[in-house]
Parts: C-alpha cells; structure tokens; sequence
C-alpha cells in the first residue's frame, strides 16, 4: 500500500511522476501496436466479460469445496467452511467500485486526449485494470487452492500453480496495455489499480486461510 500512496500522492500533486506517466501514455497511444488486439484486451477489464467467469470458477470451486468438506468430516476431520473462499472472491470483486469510485471522484484525473468531453473527469484509479486484476487473480486463486489437494501426487503438480500464476499475470498486463495504448487510461492509472487489487486478494487469501477450516492454501 506504500506504492499506491505513492502514486496516488503524484497524481493528487501533479508531480514529477504524473508528468512522465503522461509523456509515456501518449508514446503508447501514438505507437505501432496492433489497435484490434489492444480493444479486445481493455474489453477484458469490463465486468460483463469477468464477473461471468468469476462466477464460473465460484460455482466450481463451491461444488469442489462442498464434496471435499463432506468427505473431510466423514473421515473424522474438523468442520470445513467450504463456501467462505467462493463468497469472499465474490465479495472481493463486489468492493472494488467502493474503493475506486470514490478515489476517481476525489483526485478527477483528467483522462487521455481520447477520452476528453466523455460522462466523468476521473480516471485514477482504472475501474477496468482493477475489474481485470481482482476478478481474474482471485479466480486463480480459488483454482489453486481448490485443485492443489488433488493434483499433488501427479508430476505436473510443481508446474500448475507457477503457469496459472504467469497465465494470469501475461492476462493482466494484456488488459493494462490495451487500456492504455487505446488511449482510455495513463499508465499510472492500471498501476495504481494494480496496487489496490494486490491489497484486496491479500485479504481474501487471509480470510480463507483464518476461517475456511480446511489450512493455508488447501
């Protein structure tokens, strides 16, 4: 959270950062990367697109946790919370509006050239890169946590969790530089929502590994 009140401290100040931000967003914007796949990959950030296959990964990992709490008392073992991963990864994405709704309205940082004259004069943090960042990196996680029982005793097991992390992250900065090279956002606006949801799926794998019943990271 330091890096976020940092860059939000720039923005709020026009400092010297905000300054360079912008020179890079309009290189960006003006430079030769392919526009159709830069669209497709800021339309990736919309909540129609990521709130379906949040859902989707939440029904699964539900019904995963659910035959998996059951067996674990059977065979003796302590209650399982098997729905509290599934309903916080949905309430992690249902907060991100709260925190960057009003931050957008306190700090009304103007948009790039693309977007003067549209409905709303702020644009730090990203909505989009946040939507992106939260919904698809809590979904990883519920696949982790939810797979990680049943993969251990196959070779591939060392290698699952390291390629869905790095699936996710290519997914991330796929959508944080489509937003910017298409001109909707400044760079420092994808970080700084960056920043946010790395905060926010803290508190989600806290949570779990707290109250779920089931262990850190199982």
């Amino acid at each position: 959270m330091l890096l976020f009140a940092a860059l939000t401290w720039q923005v709020a100040v026009h400092g010297a950062l905000r300054t360079l931000d912008e020179r890079l967003g309009r290189a960006l914007t003006a430079g030769e990367l392919p526009g159709g796949p830069a669209e497709f990959c800021a339309d990736l950030g919309n909540t129609t697109v990521a709130l379906p296959v949040l859902c989707v990964v939440m029904l699964w990992a539900g019904g995963r946790g659910w035959r998996t709490g059951r067996q674990r008392e059977s065979d003796g073992g302590g209650p399982v919370r098997w729905w509290l991963p599934p309903l916080a990864a949905g309430l992690a994405l249902a907060v991100v509006p709260a925190l960057v709704v009003p931050l957008k309205l306190w700090l009304a940082r103007p948009g790039p050239a693309r977007m003067a004259g549209g409905a709303h004069d702020g644009f730090y943090p990203s909505g989009h890169a946040a939507t992106a960042a939260v919904a698809y990196g809590v979904a990883a996680l519920l696949v982790l946590r939810t797979g990680r029982g049943t993969r251990a005793d196959r070779p591939s097991a060392r290698l699952f969790g390291p390629a869905v992390v790095a699936a996710v992250a290519l997914l991330e900065a796929a959508v944080g530089l489509g937003l910017v090279r298409r001109g909707y956002h400044w760079p420092l606006d994808v970080l700084g929502s960056w920043c946010l949801a790395g905060a926010l799926l803290a508190v989600w794998c806290a949570v779990c590994d707290r109250w779920s019943g089931a262990g850190p990271g199982s």
